[in-house]
């Protein structure tokens, strides 16, 4: 008799089921190894030219990660001892890899962010790979190869493949986690799959632990309808995932506990804030109307996001008029893999306060979607039944029609990539004239010197950028909320990390302006501001127009940067080329952001 090991690996391949079957070469068929580089080469244009744009990445994740790495830097509320809403685990992951570039010729600042953003690079296609692979054997090859399109053609991958930020974070776990549920070849791995989802969750985001509830409801689902062996199989299965997620937030509360000093569990500290806050919560940063996620969804994926809502619909329409009958375990499990982008969207878009980052744990399953979407449209549209009216269409005309569509999803995609790169990345440009990414860090200004930001403060991309142990200060402009402060930097007799854990002052959760965050203009060396020449608006009293004011400050660089304000819609959106018979009103209209020094 065989060993039972054996017999069970072959009781969990499911002859019924389409994606149990090996299928035969496609033409539509790429190696994962050529997968992988597309997506490093996609996700290294990101690490390389995407600009910050999430003050909360700066804030909350590069600069708690510079104070790790180099004993100082701005610390916000959530890091806060009386808070504590963000996990040093991470961010230690992320100061140990910068540390690492430091082993490397070349070793300055801008350089270890720049290696931290290479290293995310890395990690993100490496997850995109192992879901496209588990697509492309247990799907079809075909939506495998939509799912890559839409995964690189979309300006969605550009921003969150190497964006710092716990929700990318979750959107490789998702990747991880969903490649586990869905591979049912050689047994199913819900432990694993419960697993990836939990580690984005505990480490990263704890909302994006959620995606796995329609994997788990399949699991229910098989386990009710199956033997009671099989049923005490599942339910071993899903113990083990508990008990691995389990021990991981023990292992995440023991880290966060050496840096707070008391026990901290921080994936309950954001739920609990987040949901119940008596101060207000997240709705205190902002809220928009439930059509935001529509408009910058369609503006990042543009018709990959059409065809994601489609897909179910799609599918139903095709299992109904389809004379296939591919049993019910294929059916339902399709759903399955359709479910966790339409709850997450719904969920999010009945939230009051929106970010365009919430949405990067959905991305995988918004480019899975899509190909399936597609792959359904195409398998109508590719009939050469004479009978249909579809059918009587040339073959050449059809893939005319194809490729048209799919090269004008490609233009659409690399003109917003050019828009945003031309029209924000000025704030990682601005700072060489100090050092930053120089060798020996050779530049203006002296060691600690202090650069300011008034109304620009969001702008500010990390202390990476400033050479010399200078620090980045405010100066009050006509902002009103929670400025950051600064970690501690006490040494003697504190151990190390001290700012993690000694008491703060000023800081609340509930956005309230706090006059110790700002020093006198007086004391600052140099100062970076904004100015929109072809703004109509009268400056306020707290916002002058320091550019202009040449007795007391000397430009030393200048980068352009777009006008938002008096660009039209379409030139904000997308990359409008200078040429001249663009019309006036569609070109883009700039100001100019800088770098100034204090005339002495």
């Amino acid at each position: 008799m065989p060993p039972r090991a054996a017999q069970q690996r072959e009781e969990f391949v499911h002859p019924s089921a389409r994606h149990a079957k090996k299928k035969g070469p496609s033409p539509f068929a790429i190696q994962p190894i050529t997968a992988f580089y597309i997506f490093l080469a996609a996700n290294a244009i990101s690490a390389l030219f995407a600009p910050i744009q999430d003050c909360d990445e700066t804030f909350n994740y590069w600069e708690p990660t510079h104070y790790l790495s180099h004993g100082y830097g701005l610390q916000t509320w959530e890091y806060s001892p009386d808070f504590a809403i963000r996990s040093w685990f991470y961010i230690a992951l992320h100061a140990i890899t910068g540390s690492l570039r430091r082993l490397l010729p070349r070793p300055t600042k801008v350089a270890q962010f720049y290696f931290i953003r290479y290293v995310l690079a890395f990690i993100c296609s490496l997850c995109q790979v192992l879901l496209f692979r588990v697509i492309s054997f247990t799907l079809n090859p075909r939506i495998g190869l939509f799912f890559l399109m839409a995964t690189v053609m979309s300006p969605g991958n550009f921003h969150a493949s190497t964006a710092y930020l716990p929700s990318s974070f979750a959107m490789y776990m998702s990747l991880l986690g969903a490649a586990a549920f869905m591979n049912w070849r050689g047994g199913l791995r819900t432990s694993w799959g419960i697993w990836w989802f939990a580690v984005g969750g505990i480490l990263g985001w704890p909302f994006a632990s959620a995606l796995c509830a329609p994997f788990l409801i399949e699991e229910g689902i098989f386990a009710m309808l199956s033997d009671r062996q099989r049923f005490y199989e599942t339910i071993l299965r899903v113990g083990r995932g508990v008990i691995a997620a389990l021990l991981l937030v023990v292992g995440d509360a023991a880290i966060n506990t050496f840096f707070y000093k008391k026990l901290e569990v921080v994936a309950w500290n954001i739920v609990k804030y987040n949901i119940f806050s008596s101060t207000g919560g997240p709705n205190l940063y902002g809220t928009e109307p439930w059509t935001f996620y529509f408009r910058n969804l369609a503006i990042n994926f543009n018709m990959w996001f059409v065809l994601a809502l489609l897909s179910l619909p799609l599918f139903l329409i095709q299992k109904a008029i389809s004379t296939k009958h591919n049993g019910f375990q294929s059916g339902l499990r399709t759903i399955v893999f359709l479910s966790p982008f339409y709850m997450w969207l719904g969920i999010f878009t009945l939230q009051p306060h929106k970010e365009e980052r919430f949405m990067y744990p959905m991305y995988p399953f918004i480019a899975l979607n899509a190909a399936i979407g597609f792959h359904i449209i195409l398998s109508a549209f590719g009939t050469s039944d004479p009978k249909t009216l579809i059918g009587k269409i040339p073959a050449r005309l059809k893939l005319l029609v194809v490729t048209t569509t799919l090269l004008l999803s490609l233009d659409l995609g690399v003109a917003r990539v050019i828009g945003l790169y031309t029209a924000y990345s000025a704030p990682l440009k601005l700072y060489q004239p100090l050092g930053a990414g120089v060798i020996e860090e050779q530049g203006l200004g002296g060691r600690g010197d202090h650069v300011c930001f008034g109304k620009e403060w969001y702008r500010f991309p990390n202390s990476y950028f400033l050479p010399r142990d200078m620090h980045a200060k405010f100066i009050r402009s006509e902002f009103r909320g929670l400025l950051p402060g600064e970690f501690s930097e006490a040494r003697t007799g504190f151990g190390f990390w001290s700012g993690t854990w000694l008491p703060t002052r000023g800081m609340n959760d509930r956005n309230e302006e706090d006059m110790g965050k700002y020093v006198d203009i007086k004391q600052c060396s140099f100062l970076v501001d904004t100015r929109y020449p072809e703004s109509k608006e009268p400056l306020p009293p707290n916002e002058p127009d320091y550019i202009t004011d040449d007795e007391k400050w000397e430009v030393i660089k200048c980068e352009p940067f777009l006008d938002a304000g008096n660009t039209h819609l379409l030139a904000r959106v997308l990359w409008v080329p200078e040429w001249d018979f663009i019309p006036e009103k569609f070109r883009r209209r700039w100001g100019q952001h800088c770098l100034l020094r204090r005339k002495t």
